[in-house]
């Protein structure tokens, strides 16, 4: 076999096919889920879902637009169920066909390493098979985490995948983490019409991001009807009797309740079961697999890609991964150094953020200069009367390059692509302030955000316009 390919996500099952198409010899073993994590339980069913939350923001909006729906909008479960099924079935379809199309050996089985470079896997119709390849991919993933709290093993919680399911949309619900999943899912069920408590243990959401955004992101959150608790430390769970609320006890004694309780705590590579002791296969503290930056294991010919690999655990990087693979498979020498990943979180409205924060700016000695704007002050935004949030963007002061940038409000998640190609060219800030960007659009906020730093108060251009 030349290509043996341990868990069919975004990088292994881009590898497996161009590889089978490629002429090569190649098996790819999944668990369950086909086409991987992400179009089953994970981007397209929940983007799926926040599109229909949006769908519903818009419905009470309306009359503000001069459009006259009648009546009250509500979600219709049963539709919304059917709405997240299609496009996830759709998709899984699609992935059956192309697995077929590029020649490759599918097997939907559980795959353990028995020796080096080799695998049993047993399939999902009971047989077993044994596959050696001459490289290996490890691509297997993650899966939710749960924190060690007194009676949450018996309190039938909800997590990221499970609540995907949609068995209920309750009156009142508890989301544990107030990390990028958290706050996605507690803006999604507070726009359905649940409230919504969010408990985060830190003293601030989305620890990754700088005060001034994460606070702005929480007091979004509030305006949705979200109460935001931060510093609060939980010590167990439990759900009372009959199916009954769950309730939250924290450190200072206090309780909170709601009828379902989500844990977004985070999620825990699949590497547990896998046997790599016997490919030789290392694994880090935290039993992600270790490797280099080719995405080499510690075994000879094994490689790891994706989020079991430690990659940024977004889609995107993992298909970065599968391009970095198929040059190292086929002679060249591609490395994930410097690598530029960036990422939207899919609140209403959008976070999106690429390169540097201002604080990590600053904690590497950089002299920085920081360009910020209200979303308000984009002519798209008036537009569309969606003016909720703020563009931020830190300069280097020395060299006026673009180090990164921080963006909330309406289709961020579009616009930050145009800062990211601008720093993978190098470009300085007042070429994008230069730019002719087209009018109205969101995008041509860039211009106005990094005029002011050479402008500060002037009054913005979309005032006349």
């Amino acid at each position: 076999m030349d290509l043996l390919v341990v868990g069919g996500g975004k990088a292994g099952k881009s590898l497996a096919m161009d590889r089978a198409k490629a002429g090569w010899n190649v098996v790819m073993v999944e668990r369950d889920k086909i086409g991987g994590t992400c179009i089953n339980v994970a981007c397209i069913p929940t983007k799926a879902l926040v599109g229909s939350a949006r769908a519903m923001t818009a419905a009470h909006r309306a009359a503000e637009m001069g459009v006259d729906i009648g009546g009250e909008p509500s979600i219709a479960l049963d539709r919304l169920r059917r709405h997240k099924e299609s496009v996830v079935d759709g998709m899984v379809a699609a992935h059956k066909k192309l697995f077929a199309d590029s020649g490759m050996d599918f097997v939907l089985g559980t795959a353990r390493f028995i020796a080096e470079r080799t695998v049993e896997i047993r399939t999902s119709s009971g047989d077993t098979r044994m596959v050696r390849g001459r490289d290996v991919v490890i691509n297997t993933g993650t899966t939710p985490s749960q924190p060690q709290l007194d009676g949450i093993a018996q309190a039938q919680i909800w997590n990221s995948e499970t609540v995907l399911r949609l068995e209920r949309l309750p009156e009142t619900m508890l989301v544990l983490g107030g990390g990028y999943i958290g706050c996605e899912f507690a803006s999604m069920f507070a726009t359905f019409g649940t409230r919504v408590t969010l408990l985060q243990g830190p003293g601030q959401l989305l620890a990754r991001e700088d005060p001034d955004v994460a606070e702005q992101v929480a007091d979004i959150l509030t305006g949705q009807g979200v109460d935001v608790r931060l510093g609060v430390r939980a010590t167990a769970v439990r759900r009372e009797p009959g199916h009954g609320d769950v309730v939250v006890t924290f450190r200072d004694g206090l309780e909170v309740r709601g009828q379902e309780l989500l844990v977004a705590t985070g999620r825990t590579p699949v590497t547990a079961d896998l046997g790599l002791k016997a490919a030789g296969v290392a694994v880090t503290d935290q039993g992600f697999v270790a490797v280099d930056d080719h995405l080499r294991t510690t075994a000879e010919q094994v490689w790891a890609a994706g989020d079991v690999a430690g990659s940024p655990q977004f889609t995107h990087a993992s298909w970065h991964d599968f391009r970095i693979l198929r040059a190292n498979l086929t002679g060249g020498d591609a490395v994930t150094t410097g690598r530029l990943v960036p990422y939207t979180v899919f609140l209403t409205p959008e976070l999106a953020r690429v390169g540097l924060t201002e604080a990590e700016a600053r904690a590497q000695g950089r002299r920085v200069r920081v360009a910020r704007i209200p979303v308000a002050a984009i002519p798209r935004a008036k537009t569309l009367h969606d003016t909720v949030g703020t563009w931020k963007a830190v300069v280097d002061a020395d060299t006026d390059q673009i180090l990164g940038a921080a963006l909330l409000g309406h289709s961020s998640g579009e616009v930050v692509s145009t800062i990211q190609v601008a720093m993978l060219g190098g470009l300085r800030y007042h070429q994008v302030r230069d730019a002719i960007l087209t009018h109205p659009t969101m995008s041509e906020g860039l211009n106005l955000l990094f005029d002011t730093l050479d402008h500060p108060v002037r009054q913005p251009p979309s005032a006349t316009s």
